[in-house]
């Protein structure tokens, strides 16, 4: 931050942390080919001719997403009750959140189906569906549509200055990443309820921390806390924030402290859902 503090407002704008330069902060030869083979392998799985395939069950003229419950379910008309005229008013109300030059190659595509899909733990609660658009029959995308709900720091920091929530996780997003989806955008369902729309894979890739020895954790630690600077650099004064950190250990310090006790935090919580599972009271399925 330090540094950021020092660069140029448009310096840092326009800072990007690439490959490249991941693979720099990586010591060992051989975690630096373990790392770029992963790269590939998610590269190879975004493409259309992998996630198709996958995803896609050909019944009839169109195209369909393939049920595989509990993870991916077409709702019955008694669940979602007027649904086929949400789809269209939530996808014109998307369209119309994206930037006008964005617009021209999404009009190419025509809508096919959309399916709920359960995803990770951060959205536990909340709807999230996958919906199927084609150009012609060998190009597809597939657009991830996720609920966003009040930020939990309203009652702290204030209501959002957007009316729409899923507004708010996209401008967030455009804020503070160098590189986001450009078919990200926002809308509004049935029910008064808020989403953001990307993607469904755009080569995201996470790391594997479970097999990570002290200087491969360390080394993530670094990249970690880079790209976190980065980001509040591009959205915020990062000569403020430098100095508010000071050159003591003190905020160092308070951040370890704090996440010893989120991690404890974790397992207390994650000892009382496996303990829910034993005991009957809530049901789990497992994705294997």
């Amino acid at each position: 931050m330090s540094n950021y503090g020092s660069m140029r407002v448009l310096d840092v704008w326009y800072d990007a942390i690439s490959l490249k330069q991941v693979l720099k902060e990586v010591e060992r030869e051989q975690d630096r080919g373990r790392i770029a083979q992963r790269i590939e392998k998610a590269r190879a799985k975004s493409t259309p001719e992998f996630v198709f395939p996958k995803l896609v069950e050909e019944q009839g003229v169109v195209p369909r997403i393939a049920d595989d419950p509990p993870l991916i379910f077409h709702p019955t008309a008694e669940q979602t009750p007027e649904l086929e005229t949400g789809y269209r008013e939530g996808f014109a109300t998307y369209r119309e959140s994206l930037p006008e030059h964005i617009r021209a190659p999404f009009d190419r595509f025509a809508f096919c189906d959309l399916a709920v899909k359960v995803v990770g733990v951060g959205s536990v609660g909340t709807l999230c569906a996958v919906a199927l658009f084609l150009a012609h029959d060998d190009d597809p995308i597939f657009l991830q549509i996720k609920e966003a709900k009040a930020s939990v720091l309203e009652p702290y920091a204030g209501k959002s200055l957007h009316e729409n929530h899923g507004q708010r996780v996209v401008a967030g997003q455009r804020l503070m990443q160098s590189a986001s989806d450009i078919f990200l955008g926002w809308t509004k369902g049935a029910s008064d309820r808020h989403f953001y729309i990307r993607q469904l894979r755009d080569a995201k890739i996470s790391a594997v921390v479970e097999g990570f020895d002290l200087g491969l954790m360390q080394t993530y630690a670094r990249l970690c806390a880079w790209a976190l600077a980065r980001a509040h650099a591009r959205s915020g004064y990062p000569g403020m924030i430098a100095g508010y950190m000071g050159a003591s250990g003190t905020f160092d310090d308070a951040i370890g402290e704090f996440a010893m006790e989120y991690a404890d935090q974790n397992e207390r919580d994650y000892r009382g859902f496996v303990t829910a599972i034993k005991e009957g009271r809530i049901e789990a399925a497992a994705d294997v």
